[in-house]
């Protein structure tokens, strides 16, 4: 969704684990997926707090 986002004009995107499922991956234990959920929001609560310069995604999971 992120490109959808970004053709919109939007400057702050925080991308979710997939289309069905943003803010929470049904493969992780409970307890994983409140750590990863906790990351989400913890990442999102960040962007708010910055300036972006253009367009500014931030990703919910650690891409490498």
């Amino acid at each position: 969704m992120v490109p959808l986002a970004q053709s919109i004009g939007a400057n702050r995107i925080v991308q979710g684990k997939s289309v069905t499922t943003t803010t929470g991956d049904p493969t992780l234990s409970p307890e994983e997926e409140r750590a990863f959920r906790r990351r989400l929001v913890e990442r999102a609560l960040g962007s708010l707090q910055s300036t972006p310069q253009g367009q500014e995604v931030v990703w919910g999971e650690d891409r490498g």
